[in-house]
């Protein structure tokens, strides 16, 4: 168990990513699309926190806001005391080295008139002032780490499978020996046979290096296998955010009760959920509800709902939901009672 009581390596705070809608001839600005609306938590040194959710929810949008690559609407991003939200552009520049990022497509993200060598050193080449032997040994060295074979160091991309080009970006990622590391669904383009291999890898460069990881996912079982901790994303916030074995085992928000319920029970002696069918659409992120992004959906609806937006709160130790069902009870960490009508889904 890690001290709970230690500086988190990363802090977000109230992060918000709003894109801007403009219509007609004059091109007026008319809304924003609201990816992130209102996103934080913390990640300790070491830990690998899931970051879980549906396509289009802004799980993606997160991670790059954090890195700055895209520049945030609003709300703070402090990676090792430095909150990256503010840094001007030379001073970003320096703090990349410790923060970096394994994207979603490895064919997308490798360049393809560049060798396997040319890609993992390119960071080097921005960011430190070692000779091409140098260079060369450290291509060589995080080869071996990712388990790449030397003799592919001057192949191109193309000539790659899925698996080892994703190998590759991981690779690059680890150049700058960064503390902090972005994984965007990393294992969604790749072969069912070939995911598991790249999350034992990562696993691996974990411990090797003591890395931290956002992890961000769809894939609710790989999550289970690698995350200490799970945050579930629904339209742009966060649903709930628990430690990874309490909230598979009991979901406290009705969002992330549905969501698990779809995920297959490996072991035949545990009895599997019901699964839960969510009615009609998500909302635009464009024009989300008023209250509670959900209540368009939930099966446990209440009025408060549809006026109200409840906030992300702790409602047991370690256990953060961002619903009306839940409130902390005053002068207690424990949550309270959940009347029984809420509790078998009435609604009003």
């Amino acid at each position: 168990m890690r001290d709970s009581l230690s500086m988190p390596l990363v802090q977000v705070e109230d992060l918000k990513m709003h894109f801007p809608i403009y219509t007609g001839v004059f091109r007026r600005h008319t809304g924003n699309v609201k990816a992130v609306d209102g996103v934080s938590f913390t990640i300790q040194a070491g830990e690998t926190l899931g970051l879980v959710g549906e396509s289009g929810c802004g799980k993606s949008t997160v991670g790059r806001a954090i890195l700055r690559l895209y520049e945030p609407t609003a709300g703070r991003v402090v990676i090792g005391g430095d909150d990256i939200a503010t840094l001007d552009a030379e001073t970003l520049r320096k703090k990349r080295p410790a923060m970096q990022m394994v994207f979603q497509d490895p064919q997308a993200s490798l360049n393809p008139r560049m060798t396997l060598s040319a890609i993992i050193s390119e960071p080097m080449v921005e960011h430190t002032a070692m000779t091409a032997e140098e260079r060369q040994a450290r291509v060589f060295e995080l080869m071996d780490a990712v388990g790449l074979n030397r003799r592919f160091a001057n192949r191109y991309p193309h000539e790659f499978s899925g698996g080892q080009r994703q190998r590759i970006g991981i690779a690059r990622a680890l150049a700058l020996n960064p503390k902090f590391i972005v994984c965007d669904e990393p294992i969604a383009a790749l072969d069912v046979s070939i995911q598991a291999q790249v999350v034992n890898l990562l696993e691996d460069l974990q411990d090797k290096f003591g890395l931290t990881y956002l992890f961000i996912s769809h894939d609710l079982s790989m999550v289970r296998h690698i995350a200490d901790r799970v945050a579930v994303m629904y339209l742009g916030r966060i649903a709930e955010l628990s430690p990874r074995d309490a909230l598979y085992d009991r979901p406290l928000h009705p969002y992330a009760e549905a969501l698990l319920s779809a995920v297959n029970e490996p072991d035949p002696n545990r009895a599997r959920r019901e699964r839960i069918i969510l009615k009609g659409d998500v909302p635009s992120p464009a024009n989300p509800p008023k209250g509670c992004a959900f209540c368009t959906r939930c099966p446990k609806v209440m009025e408060i709902c549809r006026v109200t937006r409840p906030e992300l709160a702790e409602v047991q130790p370690g256990r953060f939901v961002a619903c009306h069902l839940y409130t902390p009870a005053a002068g207690s960490t424990g949550a309270t009672e959940v009347p029984e009508h809420y509790q078998q889904g009435e609604t009003t």
